[in-house]
């Protein structure tokens, strides 16, 4: 007979307890304990399928193991391509997330489009099968590959899974799925659980390409427990302020590439349209003779990116200066303005400071340190920096200049967008290219990368 109990569940980590918590003993995060009842039906157990002709439960020697690098599923989407370093990969399991509306389902639409080599089944729990249609016509996808399914049932979803054989699922999205095992109400964290390791199960037992589509909290964070984002192969984040156009895709998990890699789109009415140049387009409408202003090399996984910083130095009417930092690590800033009042005695005491990235986008690499320190002196002595001019570099405590990696890749990207001046740590000397030399100029410090731009 079935029984039923109530038990509290941590919204971050999925941690289980009998009552509620203020702070969640595992995780330490503060009221994330979610109620949920629960039916306890112990025939359940003795009614699992367990079939030991998967061969996941028989081991195997290394020799034959095959290897997975030939199995890649290219999408058809180049920065898509970019990010999951040449493709998605046959039986992996792929968890998209971002905020509503930014374009996660519209970029997963693209893909049946231009993928349409492969068989894809769309499984939409939030919308019909209608619905899904006209977003399709609206971006030009005729394939006779694509299948919908509108259904939120999971033990549904697996049988046509299974009687479809599709190479890629998409899942729209996971906190709409349930399991009738499980008595909490959909995208409760029992059922998220559930459903995302039913579905790593399928993928891996059939070789199949699984990609799920993850909510996200009002704090950025992907809604559902945290072993969600253990469970699966990729994590990838849809990042994007509405009120721009562009989006970034940023990977932050692969087990079959490398992290932090990033691609950039820009959303049009007939969807996501991949941007090749985003340092170029990034750049659009820099304001040309205002000081407080420079632009900056910074990379974002293999990608160099060109970005414009601006700072404002004002007077100020309270007693303690206030400091804001948009884009950036705001810590940071009031740190590098320490260095400066330490280093080259400003006064900045009497000065708000206000330290923005254009175009909305996040950036916290160190090697932003150069650029902000140069656009703040700029504007607190009102002087311009020369518009053909780049700065990069890490900025320590006693004022150095220290070295940042993948120099060279930074220097070219800079040459071929027309720069003809880039300041860089002296550390990173022996990294410049023999036909670029005349274009880089060196500093060993914040006085003599001042001396150089203004």
């Amino acid at each position: 007979m079935a029984k039923t109990k109530t038990k509290f569940v941590c919204g971050a980590c999925g941690y289980e307890t009998g009552k509620w918590l203020g702070r969640c003993p595992s995780c330490g995060e503060f009221a994330t304990f979610i109620e949920e009842v629960v039916t306890e039906d112990k025939s359940r157990y003795a009614r699992a399928d367990i079939s030991p002709s998967t061969g996941r439960g028989s081991s195997k020697p290394l020799s034959e193991i095959s290897e997975l690098d030939s199995a890649h599923i290219k999408t058809g989407i180049g920065e898509l391509d970019r990010v999951l370093s040449g493709g998605l990969v046959k039986g992996s399991f792929t968890l998209v997330g971002g905020d509503p509306g930014i374009g996660k389902s519209t970029l997963l639409i693209q893909l049946c489009k231009t993928a349409d080599k492969e068989k894809i089944l769309y499984v939409s729990g939030e919308e019909s099968a209608a619905q899904v249609k006209m977003r399709a016509a609206r971006l030009g996808i005729t394939t006779e590959n694509l299948l919908i399914l509108s259904e939120t049932n999971l033990k549904t979803i697996e049988n046509e899974i299974i009687n479809v054989k599709p190479e890629i699922v998409i899942i729209d999205s996971i906190q709409t799925m349930y399991s009738d095992d499980i008595t909490s109400a959909p995208g409760s964290v029992s059922q998220v659980r559930e459903s995302g390791y039913r579905l790593l199960n399928i993928a891996k037992q059939n070789n199949i390409t699984v990609i799920i589509v993850g909510h996200v909290t009002k704090e950025g964070q992907l809604a559902g427990p945290r072993v969600l984002e253990h469970m699966v192969d990729t994590v990838l984040y849809f990042e994007g302020d509405k009120n721009f156009s562009y989006r970034i895709l940023r990977c932050v998990k692969n087990r079959f590439g490398g992290t932090n890699e990033i691609g950039v789109f820009e959303m049009t009415e007939e969807g996501l349209k991949e941007i090749y140049n985003p340092s170029e387009y990034l750049l659009k409408g820099r304001p040309i003779g205002v000081s407080g202003t420079a632009v900056t090399c910074c990379m974002e996984g293999s990608r160099p990116l060109l970005v414009e910083v601006q700072a404002l130095a004002a007077y100020t009417g309270f007693q303690t200066p206030r400091r804001m930092a948009t884009g950036t690590d705001y810590n940071r800033v009031i740190m590098l303005m320490a260095v400066l009042e330490k280093r080259l005695n400003f006064s900045l005491a009497s000065f708000d400071i206000y330290v923005n990235l254009t175009g909305g986008i996040r950036l916290s690499e160190p090697s932003l340190d150069a650029a902000i320190v140069a656009c703040v002196a700029s504007s607190y002595k009102n002087m311009a920096i020369d518009p053909s001019t780049v700065i990069f570099g890490e900025i320590g405590l006693a004022g150095e200049l220290r070295g940042v990696s993948m120099c060279e890749k930074r220097i070219a990207e800079c040459v071929k967008l027309g720069f003809t001046k880039i300041i860089i740590p002296k550390a990173n000397e022996k990294e410049i290219p023999a036909e670029l030399k005349k274009n880089v100029r060196t500093a060993e410090n914040i006085n003599m990368l001042l001396s150089l731009i203004l």
